[in-house]
C-alpha cells in the first residue's frame, strides 16, 4: 500500500530529478508529471498519491495548489522547488526553505522514476 504525500513534495523530487540529468521542467511538465503519477498511484496502489484536490480542466488536469505556486515562471525552465515556511518547535524564528523531496518506499520511488524515465523518452523524441 502506498503512502499518500503532498503535491508540493513530489513536484520537488520532480525538479530535482530532472535538473540533475539536466532536462527541462516548467509548470505544464510538472501537471503533466503529477497527472500521471495520479493515475499509475490509483493503479497501483488504489488510492490518490496527493493529500491536494485534483482538478480536471480542458488541457488535463492540475493540481491547484502547484500550478499557483510555479505560474510566474510562465513557460520558463524551473531551477528550484518553492518554498515552504516553517517554525521549529521551541523556536522563534520562522525559516523559508525549499520543500522536501518525499521518504519514498522501494515501491514508490519505481512507480516514480517509471514516470521520470516515460517524461525522458518524450522530451528525446519531440527533440529528434
Amino acid at each position: 500500500m502506498g503512502n499518500v504525500y503532498c503535491a508540493q513534495n513530489i513536484t520537488a523530487y520532480f525538479i530535482y530529478e530532472l535538473n540533475e540529468s539536466q532536462h527541462f521542467v516548467n509548470n505544464m511538465s510538472i501537471q503533466n508529471l503529477l497527472s500521471t503519477v495520479e493515475m499509475k498511484w490509483q493503479q497501483t496502489f488504489g488510492h490518490s498519491a496527493f493529500n491536494e484536490i485534483i482538478y480536471a480542466k480542458e488541457e488535463g488536469f492540475i493540481v491547484k495548489e502547484v500550478f499557483e505556486e510555479y505560474k510566474a515562471h510562465g513557460s520558463d525552465h524551473i531551477v528550484l522547488p518553492a518554498t515552504e515556511y516553517y517554525l521549529q518547535y521551541g523556536s522563534f524564528q520562522l525559516i523559508e526553505r525549499t520543500y522536501a523531496v518525499p521518504n519514498f518506499t522501494e515501491e514508490e520511488v519505481k512507480l516514480v522514476q517509471s514516470v521520470l524515465a516515460q517524461y525522458r523518452e518524450r522530451l528525446f523524441l519531440q527533440a529528434s
